[in-house]
């Protein structure tokens, strides 16, 4: 770290204890290097309080989903289209990986429940509907997400697709993503409650929030989680106490726990902190490779590091937390609606009826004449 660094202690303490665990359980397996990008910023002053290879490039994963936001905030407020607009499922939409909602091409729904859709079940066949609604076409939706991040400042962020499943070209850093934090939460307040929801119901099912912070951290408000093997754990978070908010970012943890851990520490050093520090526009570029787009693949996507994350779940399949900043929640998530429009979804196929001639489709022999 530089003289502008702060101490690596909100991390580092979390990943040794992390690693004890899964070196107690799995005779010290390796899993992922303890150097991870993040960053912690005051929201109201952009004070930096905390950062450590804030500028080295990651795949943003579902992060990417925050940028898909912005773009489609921005759009509303300029008038294209609300919160009432109907968003159709695409042939395209529905063939993108989990994952995803298993809509049918021709499902509909408002905007308003593909956003919170989008934000805590992370489905990314909805997120291309809400390009393909917003831009007219995916190309020029990935255009509009480009330049606005450009406009932000965002000067080491490119964007190739709205949901950020894997894809040649696509990268961020945690400084950028702290400045698309605080641009959310600064721009549009409006829109601050889809980040801060517990979960949603379809009317059907239920989805909880990833984001293990919401309802379980004191104030914690936001808001987005990823993961890709080469991205691992990545999660944007936000927390307010006292009218004063704060963002993280951390990048790379080595699991859902992980990532929870460590951004807690990192909000809970935020929010009880007030020394002088950089401001986020001010931080300059630092840090050697940090133009190579990091792929720590090998390291979180092998078997041994999958069953050091098996075991850091409890018996009911729950991942264990250990920051003492996280409490259980005590009671089930609360969920709001955000699911198809009654009766949008096209009607499952019937079976082709047997013809005339024939029994399930097997033509019926002919007898032969007779001698």
């Amino acid at each position: 770290m530089s003289s502008n660094h702060t101490a690596k202690s909100p991390s580092a303490r979390i990943t040794r204890r992390f690693v004890a665990m899964a070196c107690a359980i799995v005779a010290c397996l390796p899993t992922v290097a303890l150097a991870n990008p993040q960053i912690v910023v005051d929201v109201n002053s952009g004070q930096v309080i905390a950062h450590e290879d804030a500028f080295r490039k990651w795949y943003p994963a579902s992060l990417t989903k925050l940028m898909t936001a912005y773009t489609t905030f921005k759009a509303i407020r300029s008038g294209e289209l609300s919160l009432e607009s109907i968003v159709v499922m695409s042939e395209k939409a529905a063939a993108q990986p989990a994952s995803k909602m298993y809509y049918k091409p021709g499902s509909k729904l408002t905007l308003d429940s593909a956003l919170k859709i989008l934000i805590v079940k992370s489905a990314n066949d909805v997120a291309v509907a809400i390009g393909e609604r917003v831009g007219g076409t995916l190309d020029n939706f990935v255009a509009r997400m480009n330049a606005d991040a450009q406009s932000l400042g965002m000067t080491s962020s490119r964007f190739v697709n709205p949901n950020g499943l894997p894809g040649k070209g696509q990268y961020t850093t945690a400084r950028d993503l702290a400045v698309l934090a605080v641009a959310l939460r600064r721009d549009f307040p409006e829109y601050a409650g889809y980040f801060a929801l517990e979960g949603i119901n379809t009317g059907k099912k239920e989805y909880p929030n990833y984001n293990l912070l919401i309802g379980r951290f004191d104030g914690a408000d936001g808001m987005k989680t990823g993961y890709i093997c080469a991205s691992g754990f990545n999660q944007v978070s936000s927390a307010t106490r006292n009218g004063r908010t704060v963002v993280s970012v951390v990048l790379g943890a080595d699991s859902l726990g992980a990532r929870a851990d460590i951004s807690a520490e990192l909000l809970q050093r935020a929010l009880t902190t007030r020394g002088p520090g950089l401001r986020l526009e001010s931080l300059a570029p630092y840090g050697a490779g940090r133009d190579t787009v990091a792929d720590i693949s090998a390291e979180v996507c092998n078997p041994q590091a999958r069953k050091v994350r098996s075991e850091g779940r409890d018996e009911a399949g729950r991942m264990k937390l250990l920051s003492p900043y996280i409490h259980e929640m005590g009671r089930p998530p609360r969920t709001v609606f955000a699911g198809l429009i009654p009766g949008s979804e096209p009607p499952a196929k019937k079976p082709e009826t047997a013809g005339a001639n024939e029994i399930a489709n097997v033509p019926i022999p002919k007898p032969r004449p007779t001698f």
